[in-house]
């Protein structure tokens, strides 16, 4: 697959530049774009924040969920046009630029996409398709076509993740108001439901993606369809969720529509959790209690239009969220003492971009 560059985007907007040479930056940022079937590369300056695209990668279907694999040398990515499948990557350890290994079939048209942390399963959660799946992953990053688990659950379901441990494994059903809870097989990669299957959310609640506090002991997952995230206690004995309590992400006097909560990520530290929701287009800063995590509202901040995407950098220092109708990402610098969010740079992105992953490389 030949990388093909574009040219730099002029007018008020700052531009991203594009280099033929070879990125020096250790911080690199990937994105994928759905509707131009493409994935930028970039740097992150780790002193200022600003971003530097470096190159354009096309895919051969629409561009959505990413996932890293935990040596920070593969990129998987997840294709959401017929025939389903992930583009897989190797990462230049030099560069961080992406090299094509393989488009891989998967089980269904997968929402999300995430790795264990061997690096050995590859986990899909499909919304259409109603099924969670694992495939294994070849030791040279090939993801192999055929799944060790395809497994039927609720409706739309919508993220699978793997606690610290890589014990257990729980996924989201945002049409069915639950969280599966698996025990993961750690030399074959079966899922084995937990003797608690499952975790209800409030009735409608639409639970969407999961985050395990950077403690291990809580759980964060944000409800789409009526704008809250839920707090849980986890148990890593047995390997469930216990709800602690639900907290609106929505502007207080906000009437613009209705909630359309998604994407949530914490601070490396755990200090403080934001949470992307697209109706109010805002990103919800909350302050974090370590010992019971309790959230405490920091303040909302605008962001682009309709964010569905985004991430913040290994150091805890910078945010970085994409619109998908605005077809653009905005860097925040976050303020260490307070996690305010203050907006540095406006990019311009490829069409529907929707998912950021930031990492470092060697």
């Amino acid at each position: 697959m030949k990388n093909r560059f574009g040219t730099g985007i002029s007018g008020a907007v700052l531009a991203l530049s594009l280099t033929a040479g070879t990125a020096q930056a250790a911080t690199m940022v990937y994105v994928s774009n759905a509707d131009s079937r493409d994935l930028y590369v970039a740097t992150l300056d780790n002193a200022s924040g600003a971003v530097k695209l470096i190159d354009k990668v096309p895919v051969t279907g629409v561009a959505m969920p990413l996932a890293i694999s935990p040596n920070h040398r593969y990129l998987y990515a997840g294709l959401r046009s017929q025939p389903y499948s992930v583009a897989c990557f190797g990462i230049d350890q030099a560069s961080g630029k992406l090299i094509a290994l393989a488009t891989v079939p998967l089980p269904d048209n997968m929402a999300y996409l995430s790795v264990d942390k061997t690096g050995r399963f590859l986990f899909g959660a499909s919304y259409t398709g109603d099924r969670i799946s694992v495939n294994p992953i070849g030791p040279q990053g090939f993801v192999q076509p055929e799944a060790i688990d395809v497994i039927p659950t609720r409706k739309n379901a919508h993220s699978i993740v793997t606690d610290p441990s890589n014990t257990y494994v729980f996924a989201s059903n945002l049409g069915g108001d639950i969280i599966l809870q698996y025990r993961l097989d750690p030399v074959s990669g079966h899922l084995i439901a937990n003797p608690t299957p499952f975790v209800e959310t409030k009735h409608g609640a639409g639970p969407r993606h999961i985050l395990f506090h950077p403690n291990g002991r809580f759980v964060y997952a944000t409800n789409e369809l009526d704008g809250t995230v839920n707090t849980y206690r986890f148990d890593p004995a047995i390997g469930t969720l216990t709800l602690l309590t639900s907290t609106s992400v929505v502007p207080a006097g906000f009437s613009g529509g209705a909630p359309a909560t998604s994407d949530l990520h914490a601070t490396p530290d755990g200090r403080f959790l934001y949470v992307a929701e697209r109706t109010s287009n805002t990103l919800a800063a909350f302050r974090v209690d370590g010992a019971t995590g309790a959230l405490t509202l920091v303040g909302h901040t605008p962001t682009e239009t309709q964010p569905r995407g985004f991430n913040i950098d290994p150091r805890g220092r910078f945010l970085l969220a994409v619109g998908q109708k605005s077809n653009g990402m905005t860097a925040y610098a976050i303020n260490q003492d307070t996690g305010v969010l203050t907006p540095l740079k406006h990019y311009e992105m490829g069409k529907n971009p929707n998912w950021v992953e930031i990492v470092d490389i060697p």
